[in-house]
């Protein structure tokens, strides 16, 4: 996917929106969506500062800063992307580990769906036929798709629900997808499904951590990195922003 002169074009726009001609571009996993949003309001009350965020799927933004798209900070679902722009000249340095990601079943209000952990209530559901759609992020290019692939593997739903599955192009998209009426649930971000917006709409269970891949996030800044990403990336490293993720859902790393 090139990232074209309208795409550079719309990325000024919204630096010039954000009052700043040095708003720090920041490329976000899309299970960050509340939480980062939440740390970046805190970070330009608190320390003045101006941040333009970006949601989507890392697979996309790792290809995209190889092409030229003009981020200053990263924040990936999956470290690997991170570690492979590094090995290619295009991060300052590998970065940091900032949290690791959870995995849950979703479910809407009314859903024939039971929601739990171990995904036997899907099991059910499906067996019972009153599971049409599950939707998950696309496996091919999301971290938390890969995830749901490798949890529904464990509970044996893998090979029964071709056909049934839905694929956004990342995890907030699968979410929307899950609730909206045409699927019965989804497989998603642990941090997205309890948000407020999310949690009145639907019930959600925890995926033990054991029934997948650990998703590793990593952040870096980019070899265009200005001054204002800098400080925002020192910022995402201090309790308070620590704090928000570990209240939205994340596991803290280890320093």
């Amino acid at each position: 996917m090139m990232v074209g002169n309208w795409q550079r074009l719309l990325l000024l726009c919204l630096l010039l929106l954000s009052g700043s001609a040095t708003a720090a571009s920041v490329a976000a996993a899309a299970d960050l969506k509340f939480a980062l949003s939440e740390i970046a309001a805190n970070f330009e009350r608190e320390r003045g500062g101006r941040v333009v965020l970006a949601f989507g799927s890392s697979g996309h933004f790792a290809r995209q800063i190889p092409q030229g798209a003009p981020y200053e900070l990263f924040l990936s679902a999956d470290e690997e992307y991170i570690l492979q722009l590094a090995r290619q000249g295009l991060l300052r340095d590998e970065g940091r580990l900032y949290a690791i990601g959870r995995l849950a079943l979703l479910v809407p209000l009314g859903s024939p769906v039971v929601a739990d952990g171990e995904l036997r209530g899907l099991a059910s559901a499906l067996a019972a036929g009153k599971l049409q759609r599950l939707a998950i992020a696309n496996p091919e290019h999301a971290p938390y798709g890969r995830a749901a692939r490798a949890a529904l593997e464990r509970a044996a739903l893998w090979e029964r629900l071709q056909g049934r599955l839905v694929f956004g192009e990342n995890v907030a998209q699968a979410a929307q997808f899950a609730l909206s009426g045409s699927a019965q649930g989804g497989i998603v971000a642990w941090s997205l499904a309890r948000s407020p917006e999310l949690a009145r709409r639907s019930v959600a269970a925890l995926i033990p951590a054991a029934w997948h891949p650990p998703l590793r996030q990593r952040m870096a800044l980019t070899a265009r990195a200005g001054a204002e990403a800098q400080r925002f990336y020192d910022y995402l490293q201090q309790p308070p922003a620590r704090a928000v993720f570990e209240r939205h859902g994340f596991a803290l790393p280890d320093d």
